[in-house]
């Protein structure tokens, strides 16, 4: 295969020492941490849709990065020449998956069976570099929210031949997952929602998402697939409210519609935040469940309240992904997909590898703080040592259901006040956490 960008060489590890901004100075894929390589457990992915559908527009302005494989291209044309691009990228920088959505990797047809004519076109050559690569697909998504079909939502919306059309994509998006040997496959309700109650039957549609996702389940079955289903929650932008908000709303929504045998959550670092959350309290919530799955890695901007989608640098934060990652036994089916962009300015091809070199480094840099603070044992102590008095005597016999109000009032009245609250220390925590990073 011809290369479209030979003066870029693979990316290897050479050590935090290391001045070369095409190499790794922490993510070393073999090395050993908690008894599994670091490849192991951080399972890059790389996205195609920013990867190589985004341009650097925005809503204030066109495309700015026009890529040396996209020049004098469209359609079927373009969606062709990009695929050994993207794998010539995600080889080079030892990416050992990607993610997808239908209408990135294949453009909008005049119909369905067009549609699906094209990503069967590019499915084969996905296909084809899979092999020769030996890069797997984490998981595959349907887009089922940039059509002018989907402006009232996909499988939420008024329109029941919309949900048809939604329903026929997800069948065929299923189909390719499969083919691709995807491990798992997401839900993005990226209109899922409403911007006005005046017109909204909220009950209906979410009845309505609840059979659709069920169908999904059940397609799945029929075709034999395994791999992992995720929902990703994500508050607005672009509707005012969407129904899949934070992590715990999606939990209630997949427990009161039977749903949550079958899903785990992706979650998002710049959606935790536009929910008003850290990305930890997420994985914490999904984590709690039993439903952590996998993460996309990518951060905001705190000052701007949209999904920026900046690739994650702040080692605090894959730190704390890390933390709650390794404290639930660590990823499986999912990985740490980088659901990242460059910026607007950031033109170059080269820049690509630089981001994602960053993002790369950052996650190792946070599973090896993560590993070190759990083997140091302090805060894990600490948390025990806080909930000790759970542990024994009346908090023991409370978590065993031998107490009741009745028997709580007789105790207190008895003792006739508290024992007094430890501190909870928060300024020591933050220090602790310092000696580490």
């Amino acid at each position: 295969m011809s290369e479209l960008l030979p003066h870029i060489r693979p990316v290897t590890y050479e050590g935090p020492k290391s001045k070369n901004p095409f190499a790794f100075k922490h993510y070393n894929p073999g090395e050993i941490v908690e008894g599994k390589t670091m490849a192991a457990h951080l399972r890059f992915s790389i996205v195609y849709w920013h990867t190589m559908c985004g341009q650097g527009a925005d809503m204030f302005g066109g495309p700015t990065a026009i890529r040396p494989w996209d020049a004098g291209l469209s359609g079927l044309d373009l969606a062709k020449a990009r695929v050994p691009a993207f794998f010539e990228i995600a080889e080079k920088l030892g990416m050992p998956y990607y993610a997808f959505h239908d209408r990135d990797v294949a453009p909008h047809g005049q119909t369905l069976r067009e549609s699906n004519a094209w990503l069967d076109t590019i499915t084969a050559l996905l296909k084809e570099q899979q092999q020769r690569t030996g890069i797997k697909l984490l998981w595959g998504t349907a887009q089922l929210f940039v059509h002018p079909r989907y402006m009232h939502g996909a499988a939420t919306s008024c329109n029941a031949e919309t949900f048809a059309f939604a329903a026929a994509q997800v069948k065929k998006a299923l189909e390719v997952t499969h083919e691709l040997g995807g491990e798992g496959y997401t839900f993005w309700g990226g209109r899922e929602g409403y911007s006005t109650l005046w017109n909204t039957d909220m009950k209906r549609e979410l009845d309505h998402l609840g059979r659709f996702l069920h169908m999904a389940v059940d397609y799945a079955k029929s075709i034999g697939f395994k791999g992992q289903f995720y929902i990703e929650p994500k508050p607005k932008e672009p509707t005012k409210h969407q129904y899949d908000s934070d992590a715990a709303a999606c939990l209630n929504f997949l427990r009161e519609y039977d749903l949550l045998p079958h899903f785990k959550l992706n979650l998002e670092t710049n959606h935790a935040t536009l929910a008003g959350h850290s990305m930890q309290h997420e994985m914490e919530v999904a984590g709690a469940a039993n439903a952590l799955g996998s993460m996309d890695a990518n951060t905001g901007d705190l000052l701007l309240g949209w999904d920026t989608d900046q690739f994650p640098t702040d080692i605090y934060l894959t730190t704390q992904c890390m933390l709650s990652t390794l404290k639930y036994g660590g990823l499986t089916t999912g990985g740490v997909n980088f659901d990242s962009k460059v910026r607007r300015e950031s033109i170059d091809p080269e820049d690509l590898f630089h981001a994602h070199i960053g993002g790369m480094d950052a996650f190792a840099r946070g599973l090896k703080i993560a590993a070190a603070i759990r083997a140091d044992g302090r805060l894990a102590d600490f948390v025990k040592n806080r909930y000790a008095s759970w542990d024994s005597g009346i908090g023991a016999s409370i978590e065993a259901g031998r107490e009741s109000f009745a028997s709580l009032e007789k105790l207190m009245l008895e003792k006739g006040e508290a024992v007094a609250c430890q501190s909870g220390r928060q300024e020591f925590l933050e220090n602790l956490i310092n000696e580490f990073i």
